[in-house]
């Protein structure tokens, strides 16, 4: 028992120097990048999927023709998906080009972006920026873009963060979640000069990778999208100052439905790409393809911590029971895992300078943590097939 022990202690250690060596790289803030100081020359497509969205395209639609760049060079485009309501004719009223996508079956965001992709793509784009159908977006949102495209980046995410905090429980954790995640694990890779996550959400490409790539397929097209472009030796840039902002589900339903998706399409696409990103990682000895793979094979944040508690509770009875090798080194060791884990999230907070309503709500995290956990052994362990459900926005069920 004593070994397994130190075989799991051996392998949280590892996870946790991964986790913490990623959140001290995010100590130094990222360089703002001269938007102001250009003339504006890259031409935009904005990119809207959306799925009967009445309740919130209108808005966003004129709130992204109101942003600060030249208004013949971007352009708002929708891709109606399927819908069954007046979404394309709110869109279409705000001042967006819509396509209206009822052929074929409906299978995601992915699909609806392809489909729109194959349209409206054409020489003249320098640059696709995408959105989703409730996200608000920061005035100077396509200026850092354009300058961010003129220093020669490929891919570049903005900062995501939750705009419904105050809308329940659930919308305030992601909340304080996404502050944490932006800075550690996007931040600290950019500082890296690694790849950000795609967050799926307010990220830029130049027109040439959409045209080379693709945007995806599956459950997790984005998560998908990123390990291939990896492979293709593109990294996605994570630009803080161009903001956007997203609701989170409201209730636990909508958030189940969600997070199953996600953690069932993440689990394929690693099926299919991890050790390909660990063998040309390894291969081309590229830091950035061997961080993809680990972000693939090692348990998340939640998961580990679970685990860390679960080995200390059996090690404190093991101790009881029998008499070990180590009495309670190991047992000391487990207590300073799980401090440490503890410890991860409220640093994220303090760098970000976050409210105390943030580290109350981080605070509540351990049943988020075992309800994601769960979640996360059924889309592993699970043959159940998971379907693509739209997550509501605007408050709609």
């Amino acid at each position: 028992m004593t070994i397994i022990s130190l075989i799991a202690l051996l392998f949280c250690t590892l996870t946790l120097g991964y986790l913490f060596f990623l959140a001290l790289a995010s100590m130094r803030s990222a360089s703002l990048p001269t938007a102001r100081a250009r003339h504006p020359s890259h031409r935009f497509i904005i990119a809207i999927p959306a799925h009967n969205e009445a309740n919130v395209i209108e808005a966003t639609v004129r709130q992204l023709r109101t942003l600060d760049y030249p208004s013949n060079l971007f352009s708002v485009h929708v891709v109606a998906d399927h819908c069954s309501d007046n979404t394309a004719v709110l869109a279409r009223k705000a001042g967006a080009f819509v396509q209206e996508r009822n052929e074929g079956p409906r299978t995601g965001k992915g699909a609806a972006l392809s489909w729109l992709f194959q349209r409206v793509l054409d020489d003249e784009c320098d640059a696709v920026v995408i959105f989703d159908s409730d996200t608000q977006v920061a005035a100077d949102f396509l200026r850092i873009m354009d300058a961010r495209l003129a220093q020669g980046d490929q891919a570049i995410q903005g900062q995501h963060v939750i705009s419904n905090p105050e809308d329940g429980w659930f919308p305030a954790l992601t909340w304080a979640m996404f502050l944490i995640d932006n800075r550690f694990q996007n931040l600290g890779r950019a500082n890296l000069g690694w790849s950000a996550k795609h967050m799926g959400d307010s990220i830029c490409f130049r027109a040439d990778v959409l045209r080379k790539m693709g945007w995806g397929k599956g459950l997790a097209e984005d998560y998908q999208l990123r390990q291939r472009l990896l492979l293709e030796g593109i990294k996605i840039t994570y630009e803080p100052a161009a903001i956007g902002c997203g609701e989170a589900p409201y209730t636990w339903a909508q958030a189940r439905a969600q997070r199953a998706r996600w953690l069932r399409g993440t689990r394929d696409a690693s099926r299919r790409l991890a050790r390909h990103l660990l063998a040309q990682g390894l291969k081309r000895r590229d830091t950035a393809l061997l961080d993809g793979a680990l972000q693939a094979y090692l348990p998340s944040y939640s998961t580990l911590t679970l685990i860390a508690a679960a080995c200390l509770l059996i090690q404190v009875l093991v101790n009881l029971s029998v008499k070990a090798i180590f009495p309670w080194t190991l047992i000391g060791a487990w207590f300073a895992a799980l401090g440490a884990l503890f410890v991860y999230p409220l640093g994220g907070l303090a760098l970000e300078k976050a409210p105390l309503k943030a580290y109350l709500m981080i605070l509540s995290g351990p049943v988020f943590i075992l309800w994601r956990t769960w979640l996360a052994l059924v889309a592993r362990f699970g043959h159940k097939s998971v379907m693509w459900i739209r997550t509501a926005h605007g408050g709609q069920e």
